[in-house]
């Protein structure tokens, strides 16, 4: 039998570990993941261009419409490094004006104060990136988003690291699931409407906010229910389950990965959160490196973003490894809650406003 990768033929042999076989394994999975990706490129850039062709708006002066990460050199120099040429970014600021940077980093500080401490940032600096940036193209935002958001969400890995012990295997296998997860959910968004989960979110959240509410001890005490590789498995089933539904659909995530931590696992709520933030760092970077493939980042905004969600972050931290699980668990209940309301709100808010009219 013969593989063929990269205009070559390998015999495919069956002896155990052969050395050959192994790196065979790894450029035809490369090539496949690569051959993923630009599919994957092309589905959003269409999706971008039929965005943007039904805003019917004329350029009164295409001189202050220049992107802002098309003004780093930065950019460009990575736009190249992946493949796609230099030059303006797929969309346009509609206005760059100082105010608006300082708003979304005044929302990007708060939502990485809220990563910090148990996820759910994404539920104040989207909307506001939406508000402040309403023409653009939602894959752009969203990219922006990631490029601001991974920064303080793996600062704040790196400061539980130091105060938080976890199981090394444990965060390994859980992080290589996420990324994985992550890249599958992003490609399978492309190909399924996501409404029907969109829909069901709410009741989701419903179940896990009554759930943490009637269990009082949850999550108060570390004791861990499994160990080894038992724990580092199931670790990596949360990570891919989890980092499938950021890469689809996203609200959310750090929440999920907290309450599955905890229910499923048996750690606090400061273990989980710790734990989190290193899975979540992995879902982002996904993420991150597929917009950036697909050219959907202003690297300029991103740049202000990520500074501002840093500081947040480092409150949060701070205030989270100060206060323990009890006061994660409040702020757990309060980024739950309110979750429920915006999901509830973006999903059925449409249908009774047609019903009303």
């Amino acid at each position: 039998m013969l593989v063929r990768c990269h205009r070559r033929e390998f015999p495919y042999v069956q002896p155990k570990f052969a050395p050959i076989q192994c790196i065979d394994f790894l450029v035809i999975c490369t090539h496949k993941v690569r051959a993923t990706l630009k599919g994957v490129r092309g589905d959003i850039n269409a999706g971008s261009n039929a965005y943007r062709a039904r805003q019917v708006a004329p350029c009164g002066d295409c001189q202050t419409q220049e992107t802002k990460g098309a003004a780093l050199p930065t950019g460009g120099a990575l736009l190249s490094f992946l493949g796609r040429p230099p030059g303006r970014l797929p969309a346009a600021i509609d206005n760059p004006s100082m105010i608006d940077l300082i708003i979304v980093a005044a929302a990007s500080g708060l939502a990485g104060f809220v990563d910090a401490v148990v996820g759910g940032g994404g539920l104040v600096l989207i909307p506001a990136l939406l508000a402040t940036y309403p023409t653009a193209p939602p894959a752009t935002l969203f990219g922006t988003n990631k490029g601001g958001a991974i920064w303080g969400t793996a600062w704040a890995a790196v400061q539980f690291a130091r105060r938080v012990t976890l199981a090394r295997l444990t965060m390994a296998w859980g992080m290589a699931g996420a990324l994985a997860g992550s890249f599958f959910g992003a490609w399978v968004v492309t190909l399924v409407d996501p409404k029907p989960l969109k829909q069901a979110l709410p009741f989701v959240l419903l179940a896990i906010l009554v759930y943490t509410v009637a269990k009082k001890q949850l999550g108060r005490e570390h004791t861990p229910r499994m160990q080894g590789r038992l724990e580092a498995l199931v670790a990596a089933a949360i990570g891919l389950g989890i980092g499938f539904y950021d890469g689809f659909f996203g609200p959310g995530t750090g929440s999920f990965f907290v309450f599955l931590f905890v229910r499923v696992l048996g750690y606090d709520f400061l273990h989980a959160s710790a734990a989190a933030k290193r899975l979540n760092t992995a879902t982002n970077f996904a993420a991150l490196v597929l917009f950036a493939w697909t050219g959907h980042i202003w690297f300029g905004v991103a740049v202000v973003l990520a500074i501002a969600n840093v500081v947040g972050s480092l409150l949060g931290t701070r205030l989270a490894l100060a206060h323990g699980a009890a006061f994660v668990r409040v702020v757990f209940i309060a980024v739950v809650s309110a979750l429920i309301m915006k999901t509830a709100w973006d999903s059925f808010s449409p249908m009774f406003v047609h019903h009303v009219a």
